[in-house]
């Protein structure tokens, strides 16, 4: 459970989940509600909310985990149109991509990637202050996006 809370924290936020409700199995975490935790047997494959996994110490959050923290008050960036495509093709993010910062953190520190409406894209490390004036550098890098499924298939 530390490792979750230690990826939350690197937002800059927190978001309380009630640790007698997260189940793990093997290196997959779960959050299940009450009920559905009286029914679960030690041998599930799925069940509640993944939330993420672990692989050799380091977190790996799910999408719903992304969303779920996208409702606190984390380092958050909103881009536009053309960098939503690019960044859920892989790409990092530039100055010139980015129309709004809610909360816009610290180098080193990670930050959720929103589209103009609110959803969220994946998230990223932050490479540079994200109001510098040379719109050239990457502001921020690529960790994970809701396009790494698909390039998965090839």
């Amino acid at each position: 459970m530390s490792q979750i809370s230690d990826f939350i924290g690197k937002f800059n936020t927190s978001m309380s989940l009630d640790q007698d409700l997260i189940v793990k199995k093997d290196d997959r975490y779960f959050l299940l509600d009450p009920k559905l935790k009286s029914l679960i047997k030690k041998d599930f494959l799925y069940a509640g909310i993944y939330l993420g996994r672990t692989k050799n110490d380091a977190f790996f959050p799910s999408f719903s985990l992304l969303t779920m923290l996208a409702q606190t008050d984390p380092n958050r960036i909103v881009v536009d149109n053309k960098t939503e495509w690019l960044f859920i093709c892989g790409r990092d993010i530039f100055k010139q991509g980015i129309t709004r910062l809610s909360k816009p953190g610290r180098k080193g520190d990670y930050t959720l990637i929103l589209t103009e409406h609110g959803d969220s894209l994946g998230f990223g490390r932050i490479l540079h202050y994200v109001d510098t004036k040379d719109k050239s550098k990457i502001a921020v890098k690529n960790i994970a996006d809701i396009g790494d499924f698909l390039r998965r298939e090839r």
